[in-house]
């Protein structure tokens, strides 16, 4: 049974009234999990993050004040509070994705999610920031790559926000080909179509923005026109999913229109690509703040991963936006 790692703790990570990434959003998504026996996957305690899996990723004064600070309760920003919970709600959400790697690298898994908050994407070397801690995707990356035999990862960021965090970590290394597909110009303002990467791995970063209002057959085009033949170069050995929801047409952050439907489908080409090169597939929780969206989508997500039977997908056309990256991108890879 494909692993579904999560822990209570997700739950004390009080971020206070108002606030949208709330552990109402656990919940709601458990909610619709548990009643249906899991979807017939298996949960899993995560368990927490080892200060080595950490310190590859953030410094050691870094991880210190993330604890310091959420002994207090005190915020690093308006939008990244933290309480006496944070701290270990933070180690398990790194823990989980790093245990997700090691089921799916070392233990014989083809797919998994680790669905626990706070999310992670925009955490950077040393700094927290919208609503993210530690950068979770980025440390379960780096396990895989130091510690589990892998060479090549594909990252795959869907949320409706730019994975700064995890492009910043990996903007020079050849070992991660890092993908955001994302709302632009938003917040946090960063990954530009022309950012891609730096040094010897320019080129290794995949930025594709979107403007307002895109949905569906975007996401679609980008993943099948822009991201599949890249991936079927680079063959990584493993690819994650930094699964964020609010690109959802219900989401009150964001401004797309991608459907529940939709974020299957996506699930459904990434675990047909992965099966294709020979590669596990798994997701990792970003963000989500419509809670019946939220939690179907990731019900979706985890169906098509398993490979539930469905209509295979259509190839959607070239659209405009995978056309104009292509012509960007193509300077490095064979498009």
């Amino acid at each position: 049974m494909p692993p579904f790692f999560r822990h209570p703790s997700s739950l004390d990570h009080d971020t206070g009234p108002g606030h949208p990434e709330r552990a109402d959003r656990i919940r709601a998504l458990e909610a619709e999990l548990e009643p249906r026996n899991w979807l017939g996957w298996e949960p899993r305690e995560a368990p927490r993050a080892s200060e080595e899996q950490l310190l590859r990723v953030h410094p050691p004064d870094y991880v210190a004040l993330v604890a310091e600070m959420s002994s207090r309760s005190a915020a690093f920003d308006a939008d990244t509070p933290t309480s006496t919970g944070s701290y270990e709600a933070a180690l398990r959400a790194a823990g989980g994705a790093c245990a997700l790697v090691e089921a799916l690298a070392g233990g014989g898994e083809r797919t998994g999610f680790s669905a626990l908050r706070p999310p992670g994407h925009h955490a950077e070397h040393a700094r927290a920031m919208g609503f993210c801690l530690f950068a979770t995707v980025a440390v379960a990356a780096r396990h895989a790559l130091d510690s589990l035999g892998a060479e090549r990862i594909f990252v795959l960021d869907w949320d409706v926000h730019h994975g700064n965090g995890t492009n910043a970590i990996f903007h020079g290394a050849r070992e991660v080909l890092f993908c955001s597909i994302h709302q632009y110009p938003f917040w946090p303002g960063t990954g530009p179509l022309d950012d891609v990467g730096e040094g010897d791995a320019e080129g290794y970063s995949l930025n594709l923005p979107v403007p307002g209002g895109s949905g569906d057959e975007v996401f679609h085009s980008l993943v099948e026109h822009v991201c599949a033949p890249i991936v079927r170069s680079y063959r990584p050995d493993l690819i994650l999913i930094s699964a964020g929801y609010d690109a959802h047409r219900d989401d009150p952050l964001g401004g797309l229109d991608v459907t529940t439907a939709g974020y299957g489908e996506l699930a459904g080409r990434v675990r047909a690509l992965g099966e294709e090169l020979g590669a596990p597939a798994g997701a990792v929780l970003e963000g989500g703040y419509d809670l019946q969206a939220l939690a179907t989508s990731v019900a979706a997500t985890m169906e098509a991963l398993a490979g539930a039977p469905a209509p295979a997908p259509q190839e959607p056309a070239l659209h405009p936006l995978a056309e104009r990256a292509r012509g960007v991108l193509g300077r490095y890879w064979d498009l």
